[in-house]
């Protein structure tokens, strides 16, 4: 079983192995889902920086060459009420974010305790 401190480890050595220009946003992702969540656990899964509540997953940060999602998965249930997620899958909507501009820090403090309230 991962221990608190290698799941730290494995989670500053994916932003390490990220290219730097991507950094910023993923780091200020990071820093937005915590402040709306901060009992979400993280870990790396399927490449993506993934967010936690009790075992369940929420949210991913998903690096692309020109922007990162922020997987919702459950997004489809935030559809309705968050015009801004995208995506077709049965499940899973993303907020694309793109590299060098600036995140609307409020829409993703809103959608992550929106994604959380609905695992509660």
């Amino acid at each position: 079983m991962r221990s608190v401190v290698k799941s730290a480890a494995l989670v500053e050595a994916w932003f390490d192995m990220l290219p730097p220009a991507q950094r910023p946003l993923a780091r200020e992702l990071q820093a937005a889902i915590l402040a709306a969540a901060p009992q979400l656990t993280s870990t790396v899964k399927w490449g993506n920086l993934l967010f936690q509540q009790r075992g369940t997953n929420a949210v991913a940060i998903a690096p692309h060459r020109s922007h990162i999602h922020l997987q919702f998965f459950d997004g489809v249930a935030l559809a309705e009420r968050f015009a801004q997620l995208e995506g077709a899958g049965e499940r899973v909507r993303h907020l694309r974010c793109a590299y060098g501009e600036p995140i609307d820090a409020g829409l993703v403090r809103e959608l992550v305790r929106a994604a959380v309230d609905r695992l509660a």
